[in-house]
């Protein structure tokens, strides 16, 4: 069997080029590496290092300029933009640092809207959205506005959205960048449970601490790998 058979993402000589103005940036040079299904793995680097870029390429979210994205042995570039669209809402689960909650719907409503997006019927949504918000331990707020959460809550809304659709990936960028250092460490040991149940979790994070938690960080500077290393082998 080809070792490559448990990759669930390979991407070979990745770049991304963007022409601002009269100046070209280089955002992303030669990026090469595969993820293995449930791998724990965290993307880490200075602002300007190439992190956004490829968790948005990652995403299907944006395209590189060069090389090739491999998903579950797909190549990415060669999807119809239905696939793509199909991939985004059912492949992969996304959280952000701004949490991103609809502020008038209620932690329930927000939770099953990728479900509405797929056309699930009311009941199932019901049961999976439910389920979802039991996962990240709000099963007693599903009727809370976010104004009524507080962040730590709210990111678990977020992650219960992520989690709806059973993806095979979640790529959550800057998961705890809004949150206290107590709140933080909370959502980190959700994320190991998670991953524990069998999920494949990318986090992007400037922060070296939320690496640490993570089983292998990829260090981007000036939009390449500077090292790639299981956790605690890191320098």
């Amino acid at each position: 069997m080809d070792s490559r058979d448990n990759d669930l993402i390979r991407v070979e000589d990745l770049w991304k080029v963007y022409q601002l103005e009269k100046q070209e940036v280089r955002a992303l040079q030669g990026v090469s590496f595969a993820v293995r299904r449930n791998e724990f793995m965290s993307i880490m680097g200075p602002s300007g290092g190439g992190k956004s870029t490829l968790m948005n390429i990652l995403g299907c979210l944006d395209t590189p300029t060069g090389g090739s994205y491999f998903l579950n042995g797909k190549l990415v570039s060669a999807m119809t933009e239905n696939e793509l669209a199909r991939i985004r809402n059912r492949e992969i689960g996304f959280v952000f640092q701004v949490f991103n909650l609809l502020p008038r719907a209620t932690a329930f409503r927000n939770v099953e809207l990728p479900l509405i997006y797929k056309g699930t019927k009311k009941k199932d949504r019901e049961g999976r959205g439910k389920r979802a918000l039991e996962m990240v331990e709000m099963g007693g707020r599903m009727n809370h506005r976010p104004n009524e959460l507080s962040g730590g809550e709210r990111q678990r809304v977020a992650i219960a959205r992520a989690l709806v659709n059973e993806p095979a990936i979640i790529l959550a960028d800057e998961p705890t960048g809004n949150l206290d250092s107590k709140t933080g460490s909370e959502i980190m040991n959700l994320f190991r449970q998670l991953h524990d149940g069998g999920n494949t979790i990318i986090i992007v994070t400037h922060d070296r601490d939320v690496a640490d938690q993570t089983q292998r960080i990829i260090f981007l500077r000036d939009g390449r790998i500077e090292w790639d290393r299981p956790t605690g082998e890191s320098g």
